[in-house]
């Protein structure tokens, strides 16, 4: 069986488990440990970065990488079209997401989870006591942005990934008004990645990943309630019905305790 290397709360690896779902290949999760986990992974693949694909003797690192794989060796359900012009819009749109929604909606959301105390105590575990809810809620965001902006998140950082964020999200729903998919009548591995990294924007209402439940349906404020963008989540919640899986139980063959989205910054 496809064993997918993962972190369950990164956004990369949400957009090839939304691939897997969408070819109906069974497959397993290997939660990977932070840390020494990654020193297993880079053994297995030469990269301590998830996620990492491996299929018998076979070890794909990279989110585009595990896609473009998955197509040649199971065509069935394929996520890139055959045409040359179709193609090449899939694999350019797809790169866009990676660099410009993947990256910046990292930003978004830890600006988010500074600045708003009830975004943050939601991405706490579910079984947090109530007294750290409340320390964690109680400390100033003034103080998490100015200790983010040592590791690039600082105000600046963040309210310039939000600016981009919002024009991507513009242009999303415009490309959106009149066909079901981004390249056309069909979805492409470009509405994936689209629908998988914008899980930082705004997590799906339903638990398709293993975090708090309390998380579910919350996003970044200004991009993940704003009106203007809620072509765009509908779409995004229409294509997650469709095509992707719910969780039934854990999935994870190493530790997954469902506690919620650790190491958020690796990918």
């Amino acid at each position: 069986m496809l064993e997918l290397h993962q972190f369950e709360a990164s956004h990369y690896c949400e957009k090839v488990r939304l691939v897997l779902d969408y070819k109906q290949l069974p497959y397993q999760t290997v939660e990977v440990v932070p840390g020494i986990g990654q020193i297993d992974l880079y053994r297995l693949s030469g990269q301590r970065q998830v996620p990492v694909l491996k299929d018998g003797d076979e070890v794909v690192p990279d989110s585009t990488a595990i896609a473009r794989y998955l197509d040649e060796k199971y065509p069935d359900r394929p996520v890139i079209p055959a045409d040359a012009k179709q193609k090449g819009l899939c694999l350019m749109m797809e790169a866009w997401a990676d660099e410009s929604i993947g990256l910046n909606g990292r930003k978004a959301m830890i600006g988010a989870f500074n600045q708003h105390p009830n975004f943050r105590t939601a991405l706490l575990p579910v079984s947090t006591p109530e007294v750290v809810k409340t320390v964690v809620g109680s400390v100033p965001g003034d103080l998490l942005s100015l200790i983010g902006a040592g590791a690039g998140f600082g105000g600046d950082a963040v309210k310039s990934a939000t600016d981009i964020l919002k024009q991507d999200l513009e242009a999303l729903c415009l490309i959106l008004q009149d066909q079901p998919y981004l390249c056309g009548e069909t979805p492409t591995l470009a509405d994936f990645a689209v629908a998988g990294l914008s899980m930082y924007l705004k997590f799906p209402s339903t638990l398709y990943v293993d975090l708090p439940a309390g998380i579910a349906g919350k996003g970044v404020p200004g991009l993940a309630d704003a009106p203007e963008y809620a072509p765009f989540w509908a779409w995004r919640d229409l294509l997650y019905s469709d095509f992707r899986k719910p969780r039934s139980g854990p999935t994870a063959t190493a530790p997954a305790t469902g506690t919620g989205p650790v190491a958020i910054g690796i990918d």
